[in-house]
């Protein structure tokens, strides 16, 4: 049977050459500056074979860093830097898209030189540890954002917006999921606010959709796509009615006909992912990626079953970097370095050897 994974794909105004998506992946490979390097390009470019790149997490503001070298988009001098990995990408017929992000509460002020983590609410972070230069620390809690400083908020995404066009992004990818500051007011289990932006669904998405109209003023709704996780735990999360969430999120995506949802699942075959998927693929007629323990075989099946457009793989891009040529050969995949994942250099980031690596050095031996 012929791979449907390796097929093109329309997404909004792009098309896709294969519907593997290259996950948003934080590194921390741009240094405490936070500025893109030849490191990056490097990385990037080789993964250029994916039907579409999803970058790291990207800071938006000099106070949101939550990863201590993770890369950020909001001056010239980092917008030269992207620069360098959209060019590297480009070259190799590749498409990239930015993944726009404020932490919210997940930062810390021994990273962001003091400012106090803002979010949805008082309520901090339960569980685990950030590491900070001062080593791993309990979040803060953070301070409860003022009505009238969101609109600032949107700003910070629209700037970033604009950046990302300057850098040559052939797209962005609002990240409203994981726990990060969208999400932070999406879902109830974190925003108790009885303003406008708190309450009912409509109020608690309130923010993220001004957030990726703003977006689409900027790239066009052809251009821009947006992250939600309503199962995911990660970052202490959770929310009292995941169902509703995802239909109403999926029905005001697709009245504004924006390129494509990105579903992250905990893991895409539990019964309860299952049935979001079948939510979203109801109310949404764009181009809907699922993301979440997916192999080749089971991102075939979804498929072929209509239940994704595209799928999003993480751990095989790491390691492999020519992942959709290995797929199509069915060659052996190289397994991921863990240990490696977070650590400054090129070890374990852009040494994973190719399928055409690996047959050089053997013909030399």
């Amino acid at each position: 049977m012929a791979s449907k994974l390796l097929t093109s794909v329309k997404v909004g105004d792009l098309t896709l050459k294969n519907r593997l998506v290259m996950a948003p992946l934080t590194r921390a490979r741009a240094g405490r500056e936070h500025v893109p390097n030849e490191l990056l390009a490097e990385y990037y470019s080789q993964r250029a074979g994916a039907g579409l790149i999803l970058t790291e997490a990207t800071m938006i503001a000099t106070d949101g860093c939550a990863f201590t070298a993770e890369a950020g988009i909001w001056d010239a001098e980092r917008i030269a830097g992207w620069k360098k990995v959209t060019d590297a990408v480009h070259q190799k017929n590749g498409l990239i898209a930015v993944q726009l992000w404020h932490p919210g509460r997940a930062a810390h002020s021994l990273l962001n030189g003091g400012a106090q983590p803002i979010s949805s609410s008082n309520k901090a972070i339960r569980d685990g540890k950030i590491h900070t230069p001062e080593g791993s620390q309990s979040y803060e809690v953070p301070r409860a954002l003022r009505t009238d400083e969101l609109p600032g908020i949107v700003e910070l995404f629209r700037v970033a917006a604009k950046n990302a066009l300057q850098a040559g992004f052939d797209a962005i990818e609002i990240h409203g999921a994981h726990g990060y500051l969208l999400d932070q007011f999406l879902r109830d289990g974190v925003n108790d606010r009885s303003d406008a932006y708190g309450g009912s669904l409509e109020n608690r998405a309130r923010l993220l959709f001004e957030v990726i109209d703003a977006g689409v003023e900027v790239f066009g709704a052809g251009r821009v796509g947006l992250r939600i996780s309503p199962l995911v735990p990660f970052n202490d999360m959770v929310d009292s009615d995941p169902q509703a969430l995802v239909a109403y999120v999926a029905e005001q995506l697709d009245r504004r006909g924006i390129a494509f949802l990105d579903l992250r699942h905990d893991q895409f075959d539990r019964p309860e992912e299952q049935a979001l998927a079948k939510i979203a693929r109801k109310a949404y007629r764009g181009t809907l990626m699922r993301n979440g323990g997916f192999d080749q075989a089971s991102g075939e099946a979804a498929l072929a079953d209509g239940s994704a457009d595209a799928i999003i793989y993480g751990r095989f891009f790491i390691a492999n970097p020519d992942l959709a040529e290995r797929f199509a050969s069915g060659a052996a995949l190289n397994t991921m370095d863990g240990s490696t994942l977070y650590t400054p250099g090129a070890h374990g980031y852009v040494d994973y050897p190719t399928m055409k690596n690996s047959a050089e050095k053997s013909a030399a031996v």
